[in-house]
């Protein structure tokens, strides 16, 4: 315990945690603080000690879903925001920098190297779950990526649809005009641009189940003939397309094959063509993925700072003719999940397993804390061919956004 002393010492300053250990000892850390819960942590194993300290990250995660890590006072998205309040992102984060220290490694061109088949490996280990699964914690429109929270009281429903309008006003849509969604989950986007802007669509996935629910969305939805998806890596699609639209599918692609990404998407992109990334990102300097999310969640992920993004870009003469980014938006909608997940726990129970439900809410809780105060960020970043595709001012952002939200509205309204 003493070396577990020292580090949990220095660590924690504002807030209380006390740590019961596997032999009944009990000790606290810190100071109560308004701002931050107490949290009381019984550790029912002597080996989650040795394990935390070698590996930190891994070790709390593991030490949680084997129950061996319980919670006595708080839950476990109290715990880690104690942890990670303490060391913010923005303050230098020293603590989490030691913790990592000892195995940390230079990055290399080797990293995240996604080819096709680990691409399609990787996808289905997280993507091809039970639909149950999904539907007990996402809106209804399956919407699986950072909501925009116009207040951070908004329901998850109007932040998600608040989403849609920001990404389809960047795209500045043209009826009949052909739109690329890569990655495209279960159709949602896709559905929403189609009837927003009556365009067509081609939306493409590496997921079965997914491809599955999005196929039976269109034709229930009687447009099958115009928004259309396939089983498809995206370095197989050909053709040539007005606007492309990717959201949350860059983390999987591997910083390997950025250069390649942005190569192919120029190539598909007409000259005055208009595309929209929305991504995870990392603020500061590019970093390594968390091992514990790589081995359990998304295998072979990784999360880009934005000079990733723009060096790759910037090679395929690719314009970013906008840059946003939303600093608390996935935090928000993170806790949505999260407070639904822990609404909804013997049905999950049910439908895998009590250690599967304890992975599930260290995902999201980690996740998080991440964004609240780690150097977890969303970037959308508008591209173009052509300097002069885009109005020169971003007055027309709002302005179009508002328009597509008054039609949403008039069309869900009259219910066609």
């Amino acid at each position: 315990m003493d070396l577990l002393d020292r580090f949990v010492g220095k660590l924690i300053k504002n807030g209380e945690l006390t740590l019961i250990d596997a032999g009944g000892r009990k000790r606290v850390y810190g100071r109560a603080a308004e701002t931050v819960r107490p949290v009381t942590v019984r550790l029912a194993d002597p080996k989650v000690i040795p394990d935390v300290l070698r590996h930190p990250k891994v070790g709390i995660g593991e030490a949680y879903m084997d129950g061996r890590l319980e919670l006595v006072e708080g839950d476990l998205l109290d715990l880690l925001d104690l942890v990670t309040s303490n060391t913010p992102w923005e303050a230098g984060g020293k603590s989490r920098k030691a913790i990592g220290r000892g195995s940390r490694k230079l990055l290399s061109g080797l990293t995240s190297i996604n080819d096709r088949i680990r691409s399609v490996r990787n996808v289905a280990h997280h993507y091809d779950l039970s639909d149950r699964l999904y539907d007990l914690f996402l809106d209804s429109d399956r919407q699986y990526s950072c909501a925009y929270f116009r207040e951070p009281s908004d329901t998850l429903e109007d932040a998600q649809s608040a989403k849609k309008a920001h990404i389809a006003a960047k795209l500045m849509l043209k009826p009949k005009q052909t739109v690329l969604d890569i990655g495209c989950g279960w159709g949602g986007m896709a559905l929403y641009l189609h009837r927003i802007a009556d365009v067509d669509v081609l939306g493409v996935t590496l997921s079965k189940e997914q491809l599955e629910v999005a196929r039976r969305r269109a034709a229930e939805e009687g447009v099958s003939q115009r928004v259309r998806f396939e089983l498809m890596d995206y370095r197989d699609v050909e053709g040539l397309f007005d606007r492309i639209v990717s959201v949350g599918m860059f983390e999987h692609v591997g910083r390997a094959h950025y250069r390649r990404f942005f190569e192919k998407c120029r190539s598909l992109l007409a000259a005055d063509g208009v595309m929209l990334l929305h991504t995870i990102g990392r603020m500061g300097a590019p970093g390594r993925p968390n091992k514990w999310t790589d081995k359990y969640i998304f295998p072979g992920y990784y999360v880009p700072s934005l000079s990733e993004i723009v060096a790759a870009s910037e090679q395929t003469r690719m314009i970013a003719a906008d840059v946003e980014m939303l600093r608390l938006h996935y935090a928000y909608t993170l806790l949505h999940w999260y407070r639904r997940v822990q609404s909804r726990r013997e049905e999950i129970v049910a439908l895998y397993d009590e250690r599967f439900l304890r992975m599930w809410e260290f995902y999201l809780a980690s996740t998080i804390v991440g964004f609240r105060h780690g150097g977890m960020i969303n970037y959308q970043i508008q591209y173009i061919r052509d300097r002069h595709a885009l109005p020169i001012t971003r007055n027309y952002l709002d302005q179009e956004e508002a328009r597509l939200v008054r039609r949403d509205m008039g069309i869900t309204t009259s219910g066609t």
